[in-house]
């Protein structure tokens, strides 16, 4: 016998396929995009990273290990990993430790200023990176902060430009906003009476902080650490204009790899292993973090 199909789920069944048809058409132009921009760019950059130099520089077709056995095989070579790497770890620190106090002020003492101080939050990306990265060689310049400093300590030949210091201040600054916005939607719907309960138990102020506000701004700090860290990692105008591209990077080192020498392929593998390091740092640290905050809850309960 054929079972005889009801009117009710027969309009089921064409509501869930006209659901899923919904679905796909208005996920298709996010999946294109997201496969013409990022995927397809990453494929073509690993296939070259096998690839060979042609004689007047470029790609030619090959598969050899070559590129990746120079970049590991010398140590030279792999120094602007380490100092991007660490360069991008101290900033994301800096980033972290002036942007969480200001998040944390903006969410739950500006009151009817909120707005005013998002507001010079955005007014920065109104301008230029490359123009405000340039307005710190004039506040960084001997005639102004540098000088400054040079005076109060007697030495006429101190400066800040040029110097890894330099490449860090225009590194918080430049990305300082990405860490803020975060921090500050999950600190603003954070519950204000969960702070007064864990002072009324008696808990000091870095008791409640640790305990009831760090928690609360986890989810904020992951993003804002992560946004923070992937452009730092590959960053090139600011150790270019503030250090006078004295501090390399993987950024400088991959401009001369694929403008100066022409050495696509090598260039690629650096690219690759550059995209490499980066995830295995961001795994590493959303799973510390995670496992520190399920060692909290235990501790909790």
């Amino acid at each position: 016998m054929t079972a005889v199909q009801t009117p009710g789920e027969a309009t089921g069944a064409e509501r869930r396929s006209r659901s899923a048809l919904l679905t796909t058409a208005l996920i298709f132009p996010a999946g294109l995009w997201y496969v013409l921009l990022l995927v397809a760019p990453l494929v073509i950059v690993t296939v070259f990273s096998f690839g060979n130099r042609a004689r007047n520089g470029g790609w030619e077709p090959a598969f050899t290990l070559d590129n990746y056995t120079r970049l590991l095989g010398e140590p030279q070579r792999m120094e602007p990993f380490f100092t991007s790497l660490w360069m991008a770890v101290a900033g994301t620190i800096g980033c972290l430790l002036v942007g969480l106090p200001l998040a944390y002020f903006i969410a739950t003492r500006a009151s009817r200023h909120k707005g005013l101080f998002i507001l010079l939050l955005v007014i920065p990306f109104w301008t230029s990176f490359l123009i405000r990265t340039y307005s710190w060689l004039i506040v960084l310049g001997k005639e102004n902060l540098g000088g400054f400093i040079g005076s109060i300590i007697g030495d006429p030949e101190f400066r800040i430009l040029g110097t890894p210091f330099a490449v860090l201040i225009g590194l918080v600054y430049g990305y300082l906003p990405l860490m803020v916005f975060p921090l500050y939607v999950t600190l603003e719907r954070m519950d204000r009476t969960l702070v007064e309960a864990s002072k009324d138990l008696g808990a000091g102020r870095w008791a409640t902080f640790r305990q009831i506000t760090l928690p609360i701004a986890l989810p904020g700090l992951i993003t804002g650490s992560i946004l923070v860290f992937i452009p730092m990692m590959g960053e090139y105008v600011i150790p270019q204009i503030l250090g006078y591209g004295r501090t390399f990077l993987v950024g400088n080192a991959l401009v001369d790899a694929f403008i100066q020498t022409r050495n696509w392929p090598f260039g690629s593998a650096m690219a690759v292993l550059l995209i490499l390091v980066m995830l295995i740092t961001i795994t590493a640290y959303i799973w510390f973090v995670n496992r520190g905050r399920q060692g909290r809850d235990v501790s909790v309960l």
